[in-house]
């Protein structure tokens, strides 16, 4: 087995799409400092599918708005290294377990041609390279979030061509964050934004 293909299995597919994304941009612009309503996310089309994500959920819960300083970072505004860690842990757990999200790629062959010679795409998740993907999403959402961090990743855009992740999983997989987030009383700004750098990863991840 290469290093390559090593390093993939290591940190399985949706943490290979964060690290992909971290590259093309570390912490805060001068923009976002200044805006307290320009997400972190870098993409219209992503912060936009997270307020509707968010704002439909709200709406069958009955819930409104929760007001929240904007002017701080994302970062201290989720507690800063800690309080990613905690999110980051839940979500990634809830995601794992998650059969929606198929995180393990169970199934899911790569290579080959015409279904001859495809090999098992499927990630064994220890406790090692669990917490080895946990530390990679916290750098990652660390830097998106205007945090004081370093990423010691690799860019995996095109490691998930063959992982074929499809929209549904990666919904499945947004829902587990929002659990998560709600679980640990974030409040909506906060989910929106933190749900929008997630968003921002779909064309890195979603094979469809």
């Amino acid at each position: 087995m290469t290093p390559t293909r090593s390093f993939f299995r290591l940190l399985s597919p949706f943490a290979l799409a964060l690290a992909a994304v971290a590259f093309t941009g570390c912490g805060a612009t001068e923009k976002e400092k200044k805006d307290p309503e320009f997400h972190t996310s870098g993409s219209p089309e992503a912060d936009q599918r997270a307020e509707e994500n968010v704002a439909k959920i709200q709406q069958l819960r009955g819930e409104g708005m929760n007001q929240t300083d904007t002017h701080r970072s994302l970062y201290d505004r989720l507690g800063g290294e800690d309080g990613l860690k905690t999110i980051t842990s839940d979500w990634i757990d809830r995601a794992i377990a998650d059969p929606s999200v198929n995180w393990k790629r169970l199934g899911v062959k790569s290579g080959g041609v015409m279904g001859v010679g495809a090999k098992d795409a499927s990630w064994n998740p220890t406790p090692a390279k669990i917490e080895e993907m946990k530390k990679h999403i916290v750098q990652f959402f660390t830097l998106k979030s205007g945090g004081p961090a370093h990423y010691d990743g690799r860019d995996m855009k095109t490691s998930h061509e063959k992982m074929g992740i499809t929209t549904d999983q990666f919904e499945a997989a947004l829902g587990d964050l929002k659990a998560s987030l709600d679980a640990h009383k974030v409040q909506t700004q906060e989910q929106k934004e933190l749900m929008a750098i997630v968003e921002s990863t779909r064309p890195q991840i979603v094979a469809e």
